[in-house]
């Protein structure tokens, strides 16, 4: 592989493209300066103006938000996967039909893997502009995303309309739905009894670990975060590991499965037979399987990043009472 053809496979936090009007709270006070990245794969945008940056996907898909201080996302639920890791900043994560049955703040590094199948949301609740990097499972992400009623009623009062199909229409760019298309039915009292409640304690010990915790964890080998033997407990399609520079691997390797690696923190050499890359925090590369490769800390100082690998499992439901 050509050190070109190793760059289109890396997405650098510079060249991140955003899209302001990605979901149905685009309008929505409070919720109207977030901005949506697609990093990898087709994501659940709602709006035609979502850039994509490499459209295949490995099995998940790799996205970001970022939002000013007080910004915060509404509350919406997922039929697999949903896994944050807080690349800046400062967030609180919060879940539930009211969006008050739990809530967790996340630091810098800090990861969430959200049970699927409730309501949650999240507030950058820092002072300076914050993004968090997004881990979906599936190739379709799940088949996109379910408001909570109160979303796509305030989203109306605002001017957004959101079809049955899934697509978003702005009248206050003169648009409207087509002939033939109504709007997203809201969720009925029966459907809306359907969806979880989980207090903070169901969800943190289970859902949430901290990056301190992983970067001791890390210290001579990668430290499973998610994963049938993993910190967190979890089989949604993928697994996630996290690496620091006392658990690289000494030699190259290679892998038969997708394998993607997202810099939290120093910078990172990426080499192989035909060339090298430098990774700098923010930057996402999915590595193609097969691909004899290294990865070390190019610098000294801190370094940390999550890697991201593709399995069997079936993208599916992943939350269950625990016992």
């Amino acid at each position: 592989m050509t050190p070109q053809e190793m760059e289109r496979r890396i997405v650098r936090y510079g060249d991140l493209k955003p899209c302001k009007t990605a979901f149905i709270d685009a309008h929505t006070p409070g919720s109207d300066q977030k901005e949506n990245f697609t990093i990898i794969g087709g994501g659940v945008s709602e709006s035609p103006d979502q850039h994509v940056h490499i459209k295949d996907t490995p099995g998940f898909n790799i996205g970001a938000a970022g939002q000013p201080p007080k910004c915060r996302n509404s509350l919406h639920s997922h039929r697999t996967a949903e896994v944050f890791f807080v690349l800046k900043g400062r967030w609180r994560f919060f879940w539930g039909r009211w969006g008050d049955a739990g809530e967790v703040t996340l630091e810098e590094g800090d990861i969430i893997n959200i049970p699927t199948g409730i309501f949650r949301g999240f507030e950058n609740i820092g002072t300076d502009y914050g993004m968090i990097m997004a881990i979906l499972g599936g190739d379709d992400a799940g088949g996109g995303v379910i408001w909570a009623p109160q979303v796509i009623e305030d989203a109306q009062d605002h001017g957004l309309i959101l079809s049955d199909e899934g697509k978003l229409y702005d009248s206050k760019k003169g648009e409207a739905l087509p002939d033939g298309v109504s709007p997203m039915p809201l969720l009925s009292e029966a459907e809306l009894a359907g969806f979880p409640e989980p207090t903070t304690r169901d969800v943190v010990p289970f859902h949430v670990a901290r990056y301190l915790d992983l970067m001791a964890l890390a210290d001579r080998q990668p430290a499973p975060v998610i994963g049938a033997d993993a910190m967190l407990r979890d089989r949604p399609g993928f697994e996630v590991d996290f690496l620091t520079r006392g658990s690289i691997p000494d030699t190259m390797y290679q892998t038969d499965r997708h394998e993607v690696l997202m810099v939290m923190r120093g910078h990172w050499r990426l080499g192989w037979d035909g060339g090298d890359a430098v990774l700098a925090p923010g930057d996402t590369c999915a590595v193609p399987p097969g691909l004899e490769h290294s990865i070390t800390p190019a610098m000294s100082g801190e370094a940390s990043l999550y890697r991201v690998l593709n399995t069997d499992d079936p993208a599916g439901p992943t939350w269950r009472p625990k016992t």
